[in-house]
């Protein structure tokens, strides 16, 4: 575990770009791990691993220094911390890696649940700057910069992105040009973000309230907690409270998919961590997963993964 200066270190930070977290989120926080960049008025990035020590909520607003600011948190994506504490966990499946895109000019509520562990990357940039950033594309992401929409993203991590948050958390500090370096690190991840985000369908934006928000979330959680049996629409329509069409096309909005496809994702995202970290057969992922016909697994993994599951686990050795 990190000495008390890291938090404070962590603190300062936070107050230097103006994001004030409120005393009751300092005492609640044990903090292991923690990076800062600044690089004002346009972009800052942190890097924190900490874990929640008591249930509470917070209310999230904008970074007084950083204008019109669009945060993108990376979230669940490195291991900083739990080895020097003890506390080393297993990857569990409904820790998936994401990227969650929101605009701190809609002020929401975050609810930090004890004994969480979270580990974060958060890039926080100018609205005029991502705008530069994005150049001729800026058409594809309009909906980003209309004030009247109150949106949300969330992506899941690509291996470019899950590569490049790890080399800003692990690898060594450069020994000269440094703050350089890691600008050009935050740039790197918008890049790969922006990569992913610009595969999805385009389709309007309509705009989100608290309540759809809690509703897509809530039925995106019943789908990861059950990745070996899809849920059934009447489930995940009571769980919503809202009609079929209004509970698919919000999923869709913020999550880049439909229900089904997103669900098969995530599956053969398990899959391959079946695969790689508990080094099972293809055959035990398979039956695992739920699947009965393994030439069916072996189809949507290729589909949804890239590669055969059998070349993959082969590749991995």
């Amino acid at each position: 575990m990190l000495e008390a200066n890291d938090t404070q270190s962590l603190i300062q930070f936070i107050n230097k770009i103006g994001y004030d977290i409120g005393e009751k989120t300092v005492q609640n926080l044990e903090v292991y791990y923690q990076k800062g960049f600044d690089f004002l008025p346009e972009l800052a990035m942190f890097i924190a691993s900490y874990v929640v020590k008591k249930t509470f909520t917070r209310q999230t607003t904008a970074p007084r220094f950083i204008k019109d600011s669009i945060c993108f948190f990376f979230v669940n994506m490195f291991d900083h911390g739990e080895q020097a504490s003890g506390k080393v966990r297993p990857k569990m499946q409904n820790e998936m890696s994401y990227v969650h895109v929101f605009p701190f000019t809609h002020s929401h509520q975050s609810l930090f649940k004890k004994n969480a562990h979270i580990k974060i990357a958060a890039v926080v940039i100018s609205a005029d700057y991502l705008k530069s950033f994005l150049g001729n594309d800026i058409s594809d992401f309009q909906f980003l910069f209309d004030n009247d929409n109150n949106f949300l993203i969330e992506e899941i991590m690509t291996d470019d992105i899950l590569r490049t948050v790890n080399d800003i958390a692990k690898k060594e500090e450069p020994g000269i040009l440094k703050s350089y370096h890691y600008k050009l690190k935050a740039m790197e991840l918008l890049f790969y973000f922006f990569q992913s985000l610009g595969k999805r369908e385009k389709a309007a934006h309509q705009k989100l309230n608290e309540k759809d928000i809690k509703a897509v979330y809530k039925v995106r959680d019943k789908i990861i907690s059950s990745l070996n049996k899809p849920s059934t629409i009447v489930e995940l329509k009571q769980i919503a409270g809202m009609n079929e069409l209004k509970m698919r096309k919000l999923f869709t909005q913020v999550f880049g998919m439909g229900i089904y496809d997103y669900y098969q994702h995530l599956r053969m995202k398990e899959a391959a961590r079946l695969l790689r970290d508990e080094k099972l057969s293809v055959s035990e992922v398979g039956y695992q997963m739920g699947f009965e016909n393994l030439s069916h697994f072996t189809r949507v993994f290729e589909k949804h993964i890239g590669k055969k599951p059998k070349r993959y686990s082969s590749e991995l050795t």
